[in-house]
Formats: C-alpha cells, sequence, structure tokens
C-alpha cells in the first residue's frame, strides 16, 4: 500500500493514483483524498501545487525524436536558472516547449515554489512518456492533462499600490504590492474554500458557515466562516501576523508548534483588536494586542464613558466589552477603588493609563489579556 506521507510534489505528478483524482473527480476517490488531506493537513500545499501541475499540462502524444528533447531540455534548464535570479523564482512564468510543431507542444505554467520539481516531472514525461492511468471497468487509458474548471487563478500584484478584487463567492481582496494570491475559479466542488496567499492582503470574507474559508500562508492555515482579517507572511519574512478586526478566526500549523496540542482542530483562536504572531524559526506562537484597539460595540452604543465617583470593576467591565479585550483584576482587592474622569475621545492604552493613575495601579499585556496590578484602595 502506498504511503502518500513520503510523497514530494514529483512523486505526486507521476503517481497514477492521484493523477485520476485530478481528472475525473470521482466520487470515491474525492472521499478518500478528502479524509487523507484531513489526517495529514501539513501537505494540504504539496498537494495543491501538485493538481495545478497536473491540471496545468498540455500535451498530444507524437513522437519526440532525442535531438528535440536534449534541446528543450536546455532550454528548460536555462528558463529555470534565469528564473531563479529573481525575487519570485518561477511565479507566473510560462514555457512553450516545442513551438515548432502544434502537435508537439507542450504547455507549462510553472508555480511558485513548484518550479524546480515541475521542471523534473516534466523532463521525465518528455524522456519517458506519460504514465497510463488505469480505472475501473475501462482499463488502460492514455492520460490527458488538460485545464479543468477547478484549476487555480493566480494574481500577483506587481503595483506599489493595493490591488483591490472579489472571489468568485463574494469575498473581497487587498492585495498588498509585492504580494501574490491563487484560488480556484470556482469553490463549488470542495468542501472548503482555500486560497494561498505569499504576502500580505486584507480579507473581507463572504459569509457562507457550510462551506469554511481557508487561507493557506507558509506553515499556517486560517479558518474562517465570515469575518475582516489580515494576514502578513512573505516568503523572505521571519514571522507571520494575523490580525483579526471582526469576528474570528482559528489558526493552526501544519506542523507540531509549541504550546499548542497537535491534536487541537480548532488551533488558535484569534479575536478583534488581537493579533497573532508564528515565529517561523522556533515554530512558536505569540498572541498580542494590535496598536491601536478599536470599538468593537456597534455605533449605537454609547461610547461617552464618562464617570463620576464609578467603582473601577464596572470602569473595567465596561472598558473590556467595548474593545472585546479581557481585563483581569482582583475584584475584591479593588472593591473600594471609583473612578471620576472623562475617558470619552481617549485611545485605548490612554484610557488604561488614566485609569490606573487614578486608583494607583499598573498594567501589563499578557497573551492579549490586560492585566492589572494593584496593591488595593483605602
Amino acid at each position: 500500500m502506498k504511503d502518500f506521507r513520503l510523497y514530494d510534489i514529483a512523486d505526486f505528478v507521476m503517481d497514477e493514483d492521484f493523477i485520476r483524482w485530478v481528472q475525473r473527480k470521482d466520487p470515491i476517490d474525492n472521499l478518500f483524498w478528502e479524509n487523507w488531506l484531513e489526517d495529514n493537513p501539513s501537505r494540504h500545499l504539496i498537494i495543491a501545487e501538485a493538481r495545478q501541475i497536473v491540471e496545468f499540462i498540455q500535451l498530444e502524444q507524437q513522437p519526440i525524436s532525442t535531438a528535440d528533447v536534449q534541446a528543450e531540455v536546455a532550454q528548460l534548464l536555462t528558463t529555470i536558472h534565469q528564473s531563479k535570479k529573481k525575487d519570485e523564482p518561477g511565479a507566473g512564468t510560462e514555457m512553450r516547449l516545442l513551438p515548432a510543431s502544434p502537435k508537439k507542444r507542450i504547455r507549462i505554467v510553472l508555480l511558485s515554489g513548484a518550479a524546480t520539481a515541475a521542471a523534473a516531472v516534466i523532463i521525465l514525461l518528455i524522456i519517458n512518456g506519460l504514465p497510463r492511468v488505469t480505472h475501473p471497468n475501462k482499463g488502460l487509458t492514455p492520460m490527458t492533462l488538460a485545464p479543468s474548471a477547478s484549476s487555480l487563478t493566480e494574481k500577483d500584484n506587481t503595483s506599489d499600490k493595493p490591488l483591490s478584487f472579489p472571489l468568485p463567492d463574494g469575498t473581497t481582496i487587498s492585495l498588498s504590492p509585492g504580494s501574490r494570491i491563487s484560488y480556484p475559479n470556482k469553490f463549488a466542488t470542495s468542501a472548503t474554500r482555500d486560497v494561498y496567499l505569499s504576502g500580505e492582503a486584507y480579507f473581507a470574507i463572504a459569509k457562507n458557515p457550510a462551506k469554511p474559508f481557508r487561507v493557506l500562508t507558509g506553515e499556517l492555515i486560517t479558518r474562517v466562516l465570515g469575518t475582516t482579517f489580515c494576514i502578513r507572511g512573505f516568503e523572505k519574512d521571519t514571522v507571520i501576523r494575523i490580525t483579526v478586526h471582526t469576528g474570528k478566526v482559528s489558526v493552526s500549523s501544519q506542523s507540531p508548534v509549541e504550546g499548542v496540542r497537535e491534536s487541537s482542530p480548532d488551533g488558535l483562536i484569534v479575536s478583534p483588536n488581537q493579533q497573532l504572531v508564528y515565529l517561523r524559526e522556533v515554530k512558536k506562537f505569540q498572541k498580542i494586542l494590535v496598536e491601536k484597539p478599536a470599538f468593537v460595540v456597534p455605533d449605537t452604543v454609547d461610547h461617552s464613558m464618562v464617570y463620576e465617583d464609578t467603582p473601577v470593576e464596572k470602569v473595567f467591565e465596561q472598558l473590556g466589552r467595548y474593545y472585546g479585550i479581557n481585563i483581569v483584576f482582583d475584584n475584591e482587592l479593588l472593591s473600594k477603588c471609583t473612578v471620576t474622569a472623562d475617558l470619552a475621545n481617549e485611545p485605548f492604552y490612554h484610557k488604561l493609563d488614566l485609569i490606573c493613575k487614578a486608583i494607583g495601579a499598573s498594567y501589563e499585556i499578557v497573551d492579549a489579556q490586560v492585566v492589572i496590578q494593584s496593591n488595593g484602595c483605602q
């Protein structure tokens, strides 16, 4: 029995079972691969890149001379060598092999992160010929590779301004300069709405509880149902940052991470005004508050926050509720403390400073929570 956990991109592209699944989308094959990916979340990106390679290869099998093979392999290797010198190696590079004869032409789109593996696969295909695919009750049939409705669309923002556009499900994205994102032409055939991001993007997700939205960024999977958030994770960055503006997201790693149970299916929950920082080198998560927390309650709620001899317990409760931030303090120790202040137009951290000064306390931020330290009031 095959152990797909040991496969790399080239192995998947050459595997008959994998090719059959990508091409024919048989319900039985779909069920197997959906279950396999659930059990092996760290393989999502490899599977996605392998599927793209299979879907984007077009070939009409014709005899190819040894001289043609050698010439086109040399051309392919030269193109790959040149692409490595660019900031985004292989992204969006299109090569046409054997252009002199339409019947012999191979069209390849090399996608980011898969250029070298794809090149190796194509060289093998040219030299050794295409594998043959078996299918129940149909015997052996030649493999025909052609783009399908599930092919990924890739957008690469090479400008110096954010690029905004909608996805097929109504989700809107603002893609930052120097960033790249790939997504299916249609989301109808999969259980989740998956997109693949390299760089930074702001998402406003179209709600669809029956089909969760997921962003795969490097080692991380961010899962949402309907919210607005920002992800920053360029390939050269040592950290990935996920900032939530509204709603909630869950973030999990495709490999074991310090402080997170490997068996936890939900990952870490990130709420509004929180930012999750993933340190790539040490594979560790750190949850912090954003630099400028904003109100999370509706505009119809009174934001005046004017107090006159008000128990500090009530002040902290209201402050935490308005910003969606947990404020931890000792109720009994602060039971005699009161606050008289007008905090209407003050930013969040200045509000905290003024309250703590009034009661002789201090605070620190621990795991995206505010922890109040005080000796109490007389």
